[in-house]
């Protein structure tokens, strides 16, 4: 499998290209980022246009505007691309499902097979202590850019659509002077140091609280499980999938 790899110099494109010479019958290509550093093993774009050869499949770990333009590629040359990067808005998002009408693309906020269990055990969680207070908060490193994390919107999700879309996302309190209301979801977000990700899902009940965290502590984790959905989407019909798909 011939892999590109777009925001290869970062930390997570690193991981990747590592992980990727590690696995057998998979190699990268090339990588696309914006300047190249001359300490990869492979050829690196700066522009999307320069790239010269077509890969098997795109895994991308890079930033909203160039993920957009690694689309454009991938569609005008029916590449299958897994999305890892995080902080579409909203209107992002549907440009990429716009995308998937024709390609295949793979997206998740966290390539994690465990922060996408502890989504579902939340979200059945969310339905047997229905009257809790639920507040989620997220750490990640001191140069991580988009807050809250997207991971804390997977399990913010995950728990709302639990709750037939009922819940509101709160992310500052500061400037209000009132009380917590029922239909929130309290999100908070913590920057600081090496750390490389940890989110705790809190149930606040009547004397009690029930807490369940997950803590990251290397990103071979994610790196391993862009791999996986390199795998699964490669010969996939055109469309949008996520790793509920992958973990089916």
């Amino acid at each position: 499998m011939k892999v590109l790899v777009s925001g290869c110099n970062g930390k997570m494109g690193q991981e990747v290209a590592k992980e990727v010479r590690l696995a057998q019958d998979m190699d990268v290509i090339c990588g696309v980022d914006r300047i190249d550093t001359g300490d990869n093993c492979f050829p690196v774009f700066t522009k999307v246009s320069d790239i010269e050869v077509i890969p098997d499949v795109i895994i991308d770990f890079s930033v909203p505007q160039a993920t957009f333009a690694m689309l454009d590629f991938a569609k005008k040359n029916q590449v299958p691309i897994v999305i890892a990067t995080t902080g579409f808005s909203e209107s992002e998002m549907k440009k990429i499902e716009k995308y998937a009408e024709n390609l295949p693309i793979f997206k998740s906020a966290n390539m994690s097979y465990e922060i996408n269990l502890m989504a579902k055990i939340v979200s059945e969680l969310a339905l047997k202590l229905e009257h809790s207070d639920i507040e989620i908060i997220e750490t990640h490193h001191h140069r991580k850019i988009d807050s809250p994390s997207g991971t804390a919107l997977i399990l913010a999700d995950s728990i709302n659509e639990a709750l037939e879309h009922e819940m509101k996302y709160e992310y500052d309190r500061h400037s209000k002077r009132e009380k917590r209301a029922k239909n929130e979801i309290g999100i908070h977000s913590i920057r600081g140091g090496t750390e490389v990700g940890k989110h705790s899902v809190i149930f606040f009940g009547e004397n009690e609280s029930f807490e369940i965290t997950h803590n990251c502590t290397s990103r071979s984790v994610f790196a391993r499980g862009a791999i996986k959905a390199a795998e699964f989407i490669l010969h996939k019909e055109n469309g949008l999938y996520s790793m509920n798909d992958l973990l089916k």
